[in-house]
């Protein structure tokens, strides 16, 4: 009897869409328990993925001055601190839900998020990828682009974009 991984990737965030959706898929794709098919017993393993922004080598304020390394390290501090926290405000999410049993795994990306979550996906060999909607309209999605519409068209798994009620 062979035992397979069941990967299912959950993109994290700050925003509330994103736990939401975290929550929506404990309680509705995942379950504690293990799942058999054709007497094969399936494991569930939950990947948060959060991505960060590129660190800034130098940058330009509008003034024209170049931050000193000072700045920059303290924003990559705060960068790795921010990761940090939505994981572990993720993380409290599974324990809420009572999904102690799920192995989890946190992975933190650095770069542009719709292309860094179509990457992990592949690298990871999700089966499924879980992301939250912000629910922006047709002109703020025009000009800011959506992460989920790339993510749905690219990733190389089913997608799963679950909107908060």
């Amino acid at each position: 009897m062979e035992k397979k991984e069941r990967k299912i990737m959950v993109a994290v965030d700050e925003s509330q869409e994103s736990m939401y959706a975290l929550s929506w898929c404990i309680t509705n794709l995942i379950s504690d328990t293990t799942t058999t098919n054709n007497n094969n017993p399936t494991y569930n393993k939950l990947v948060l993925l959060y991505v960060r922004p590129p660190s800034a080598f130098y940058s330009l304020d509008a003034a024209g001055y170049v931050f000193s390394t000072d700045v920059i390290d303290a924003m990559e501090k705060y960068s790795i601190q921010l990761a940090n926290s939505v994981m572990e405000r993720a993380e409290a999410t599974c324990r809420n839900l009572n999904a102690t049993n799920i192995k989890m795994e946190r992975v933190v990306g650095i770069g542009d998020a719709k292309n860094v979550i179509c990457s992990a996906v592949k690298k990871l060999q999700a089966d499924t990828l879980v992301m939250g909607s912000h629910g922006y309209g047709f002109f703020k999605r025009a000009l800011l682009g959506s992460v989920s519409d790339h993510c749905a068209k690219n990733a190389k798994c089913p997608v799963v974009i679950v909107k908060q009620p």
